[in-house]
């Protein structure tokens, strides 16, 4: 079984990478937030920092792209390539408007015929392997056995298939229905990704689905770091290790960040997930949303962590 993380924009940076990678040594390969190619432009400073070899040593890192344009994926593929990365990965599976309007993300999944002529250049002109992170379609699951025709053409290193419609945004139910047709039809290797927040939701998707050897998750390791630590080692995070992981992260970001007021801003942000973890801590959520200074939100954090005990096998909804 091979475990990977989802790329999810503004946390999964390389920051919380190093620190969950340290501290939940598990996870077999993160994949970035997305980078876009911009016409005539270099990436972003923040884009490059992330991607950059020094700030990934030691963990398997595939950077993912967000584009419709061949061109722009073929000269981001060459340029991740000269920076050592072997794989690059296409984002078409963010649901959000801007991106969808502008026929990226799962917006592209709604134009079959341009996404096989795309496909068909980045495939003959990209170094690189290519795997592929994709919705099941817009608005309507019939979509789905037409893009499992097309992305079928290409030597996809792997296909990651959300079962949701971009419609669906996070809400509803994943489709397991259309994961069980990539499971019959997909000639590519195939990775689950889409509400596995537990030990049993992995149990239950695997017994399903036998051959499902590689499964994505995101939102559930937010909330639980170490849901996939646990499920090779058979033990419980503890929360000295949560608190570690906590202040690595905090200190990653004020090396990193410009000031107390963004280090406090993202490190709540982090902690809105984390705090799933901890039973009765609705009080604490609020003192710490509340927290002006880092040295209140430290405090915060930590009579939390003293006071409340972890969930047990906790099966979050979201």
């Amino acid at each position: 079984m091979r475990y990977e993380f989802a790329p999810m924009e503004g946390i999964t940076g390389f920051v919380f990478r190093n620190a969950h990678h340290r501290y939940f040594p598990s996870m077999d390969r993160y994949y970035t937030p997305f980078l876009t190619p911009k016409q005539g432009k270099g990436f972003t400073v923040r884009e490059s920092r992330d991607v950059a070899p020094e700030h990934n040593e030691g963990i398997r890192v595939v950077p993912q792209v967000l584009t419709n344009s061949a061109e722009g994926f073929c000269r981001a593929a060459g340029w991740l390539e000269s920076l050592g990365y072997e794989e690059v990965n296409l984002n078409l599976g963010c649901p959000s408007k801007t991106v969808v309007t502008k026929r990226k993300g799962a917006g592209f999944l709604a134009y079959p015929e341009e996404l096989d002529a795309f496909l068909d250049r980045i495939f003959r002109e990209t170094g690189p392997a290519i795997s592929v992170k994709t919705r099941i379609g817009m608005e309507d699951p019939d979509e789905f056995p037409r893009l499992l025709e097309i992305f079928n053409k290409y030597p996809i290193r792997e296909l990651i298939v959300h079962p949701r419609l971009q419609a669906d945004y996070y809400r509803n139910s994943p489709n397991l229905e259309a994961f069980a047709l990539a499971a019959e039809e997909s000639r590519n290797p195939l990775c689950y990704n889409g509400d596995l927040f537990s030990q049993k939701r992995m149990d239950d998707l695997c017994a399903r689905f036998p051959a499902a050897d590689r499964l994505m998750l995101g939102r559930g390791l937010l909330a639980n770091p170490g849901l996939v630590e646990k499920r090779k080692t058979g033990k419980d995070p503890e929360k000295g290790t949560l608190l570690e992981f906590h202040e690595a992260l905090l200190e990653g970001y004020a090396r990193e960040l410009s000031g107390e007021r963004d280090v406090l801003f993202k490190m709540k942000e982090l902690m809105s997930w984390l705090i799933r973890s901890f039973e009765g801590a609705d009080r604490d959520q609020k003192r710490i949303r509340k927290a002006a200074t880092l040295s209140e939100y430290r405090a915060c954090v930590r009579n939390l962590m003293e006071n409340h005990p972890l969930v047990q096998e906790p099966d979050i909804v979201f």
